[in-house]
């Protein structure tokens, strides 16, 4: 790594948002300080590990939560350095997933526990903060990998008894750990999937642009005020990714972690979580025995060139396009979802659908915002080739065939995650012009 162009301080910019000290420049408003006590990220943590924790309150006996990847890559140092504050029990969780028996088994590990330590990334991340939110616990978070930007997210990723996977409400880690080091030498594919997450961002502005002109629904501009910067400065990096260099993977967690703090300004993941998302939802939810063990990141990432393609047809056109009503099709979300979580979609679906009184008012109000909306929302996407290209420097699958997906189940996907959750993109659009189905047949 070059440190001549590293930055100094790791955490500049976030510590102001931490703090309560950033001032937007778009309005001159300072906003309360994000629920963080503390977010720490170094070139190593080696030796600072007891301290980093006492210094957020955490009494012993400490509970260290991690798997068995991320025992060996950082939760034994951890435990090793806990240790000379008082007792230690460390939960080594086996090949964990993130689902309600994963959680009622932590719960029992976890309980007598006032604080509690995890060290690792998605699963570990979200299983442990979702408990402990539960529970009444505090809890931090060593990280091991850029994978996913769920570290200073306020909700967890979880999958229902059902099968449907959501978002629910969770909480902040008291204290953010990055050991760049250690996150460098995490194998390649996760630090990639990460990249992969963050790549969405424009695909996912477009949407929710898109979605505020149309529909009214709120937007901010604040979580891309303070991640595009990095974002472009990551991008710049995206081989180092693969390489496995510790600058870019300084990069690549600003930008999870301040796609992350945006919630802390908008309440909801809109901002990073549009079309793209769901998409990657769906195969989570439904590929079953066909799902290839593929990371989120790495399914966001494909899902997002998708997106791009699906975004770059309906705005190459000059005329506005005409929606038809929304077809519902119980039946057919029943044979693919089940009828358990079917109708849980179909209850999101039907909040966002158009009758034919809707659907004339709206093409009312898309005909008058054409020209400008198909202006804004192509000055804020990037070139699926650019997002392609990038794509592959990091080391992260471009095409539903490099992720292990059949054609068929992807395109399945592309075609009805749009189902699952009532936020309104491109997809729909595309539905409600009879695009769909050929747009995803060109899906690879």
């Amino acid at each position: 790594m070059d440190l001549n162009s590293a930055p100094a301080n790791w955490t500049a910019l976030i510590d102001d948002i931490r703090e309560g000290r950033w001032i937007s420049p778009l309005n001159g408003k300072k906003y309360p300080p994000a629920p963080y006590e503390q977010i720490i990220m170094a070139e190593s943590l080696r030796g600072k590990e007891a301290d980093l924790v006492k210094s957020l309150g955490f009494q012993p006996p400490f509970a260290i939560v991690s798997d068995s990847n991320t025992h060996k890559a950082l939760g034994e140092r951890v435990g090793r350095a806990l240790s000379t504050l008082g007792p230690v029990t460390e939960i080594i969780l086996d090949n964990p997933h993130a689902d309600m028996a994963a959680v009622r088994d932590l719960q029992k590990k976890l309980a007598g526990f006032a604080s509690v330590v995890a060290v690792g990334s998605g699963t570990v991340n979200d299983l442990t903060k979702f408990v402990t939110f539960q529970d009444g616990q505090r809890y931090c978070v060593f990280a091991t990998a850029g994978s996913m930007n769920g570290y200073t997210s306020l909700t967890a990723s979880i999958t229902l008894d059902s099968g449907l996977k959501i978002s629910l409400p969770a909480q902040a880690p008291a204290g953010f750990f990055v050991d760049l080091e250690v996150c460098a030498a995490a194998p390649a594919y996760l630090n990639a999937a990460g990249f992969g997450d963050c790549l969405c961002r424009s695909v996912a502005q477009v949407d929710w642009w898109m979605s505020h002109r149309l529909l009214g629904s709120a937007y901010y501009h604040e979580p891309y005020v303070i991640e595009i910067p990095d974002e472009i400065l990551l991008m710049e990096r995206a081989a180092g990714i693969a390489q496995g260099d510790m600058e870019a993977v300084g990069y690549l967690f600003r930008v999870l972690t301040l796609c992350g703090l945006g919630i802390s300004f908008t309440g909801i993941s809109n901002h990073g979580s549009m079309g793209e998302h769901q998409i990657s939802h769906y195969i989570d939810c439904f590929a079953g025995s066909r799902h290839p063990g593929t990371l989120h990141g790495e399914q966001v990432g494909v899902a997002t060139l998708t997106m791009a393609r699906i975004q770059s047809k309906v705005l190459s056109s000059n005329s506005a396009p005409v929606l038809s009503p929304t077809q519902l099709d119980f039946d057919g979300m029943v044979t693919r979802m089940g009828e358990d979580v079917a109708t849980q979609c179909y209850a999101e679906i039907t909040k966002k659908a158009l009758d034919a009184r809707q659907a004339e008012a709206l093409n009312q109000k898309i005909e008058k915002l054409w020209p400008d909306l198909r202006q804004q929302c192509l000055d804020i996407a990037v070139p699926v080739e650019m997002l392609t290209h990038k794509l592959t420097l990091s080391g992260a699958p471009t095409t539903a065939n490099a992720l292990g997906l059949s054609q068929d189940f992807y395109r399945e996907a592309v075609c009805h995650a749009h189902e699952m959750r009532n936020r309104f993109s491109f997809v729909d659009i595309a539905d409600h012009t009879a695009q769909l189905t050929q747009l995803a047949l060109q899906e690879q």
